[in-house]
């Protein structure tokens, strides 16, 4: 029986396999089985995506991040909020690993993927990457063409010719950039508008079809009509990916998010700082109800 080709990245979603994938040297499936089986019907991903379990991290000696357990939702926009310091960006960067490329940083606790725990030593910090994309805070179009920049993670996966291009394509429109720049592939990305730029990273963040998107302060040097593209972006792409969104800007989070996870500065002994997480509740209680007194403080600006 001749296999099926795969789905185009035109028509496929991002992919929801077994996080076993994840792993440096997976088993190897037996290569007979004597009694055949049906094919089993394929199991609905889990709610849960991430499990943060007494979370620390350090650079070198000095402790960022304190004790933080969460769980993130499928399919939803979880908000990091709080005033500079409080170590969001470094919460935000444990999910893929990003943090492993700064010298003296280590991490303490669980971080768990569908319930692999991303810092094993079998886990491989490439394909955490591809599964777990990213998009920083001011746009890093590659000094290459519009279309070769999307074309990166496709190229790097091992594509066809024509598989990249429906990637590219795909990835655009994903974005909500193909109208705007379909007759402009080969023209340099720094040729893009801020906001535009912004959206090729996107794009390029989504073409190798990952499962969840980081994004830290994404609009954050863009001009109020680029962020209200950004924000419509988001709250479409939420309907195929996770996204983590780190942003200073407590209105947006209140816009976009499902749920938001406000963090801090805990003055220890000697006067030593740590960030940790203050509350996590859907977005509308920690933006009217919030629990604790120091989330209503910054909230009503009365605590930077």
């Amino acid at each position: 029986m001749t296999e099926s080709p795969p789905p185009s990245p035109a028509t496929s979603s991002p992919s929801t396999s077994s996080p076993a994938t994840l792993r440096r040297t997976d088993a190897r499936v037996a290569p007979h089985i004597a009694v055949e089986r049906a094919a089993p019907e394929p199991e609905t991903p889990p709610e849960t995506v991430f499990e943060l379990v007494d979370l620390h991290v350090y650079y070198s000696t000095f402790l960022a991040l304190e004790a933080v357990n969460l769980e993130i939702r499928r399919n939803e926009v979880t908000a990091f909020i709080g005033p500079s310091g409080c170590g969001k960006t470094t919460f935000l960067r444990c999910f893929n690993r990003m943090n492993d490329l700064i010298e003296g940083a280590r991490v303490e606790g669980g971080v768990y993927y569908y319930g692999v725990d991303l810092y094993d030593d079998e886990v491989d910090p490439v394909e955490v990457r591809r599964r777990i994309g990213m998009v920083f805070q001011k746009p890093n179009p590659f000094p290459k063409t519009v279309f070769d920049n999307v074309a990166y993670g496709p190229r790097l996966a091992g594509m066809s010719k024509s598989d990249v291009s429906d990637a590219v394509e795909w990835a655009l429109q994903r974005s909500a950039l193909w109208n705007e720049v379909k007759d402009r592939l080969k023209a340099s990305a720094y040729s893009l508008s801020g906001g535009q730029q912004q959206r090729l990273c996107i794009a390029r963040a989504i073409a190798v079809e990952p499962d969840v998107v980081l994004m830290d302060e994404p609009c954050s040097a863009l001009d109020p009509i680029a962020t209200a593209h950004i924000e419509e972006l988001i709250a479409e792409l939420k309907t195929d990916y996770t996204i983590l969104i780190v942003t200073h800007n407590m209105q947006q989070a209140a816009r976009i998010s499902d749920r938001t996870a406000f963090f801090s500065v805990r003055t220890g002994d000697h006067g030593l700082r740590a960030g940790e997480l203050v509350e996590f509740a859907p977005t509308e209680v920690i933006f009217t109800n919030p629990e604790n007194p120091r989330t209503e403080a910054y909230i009503t600006g009365r605590m930077g």
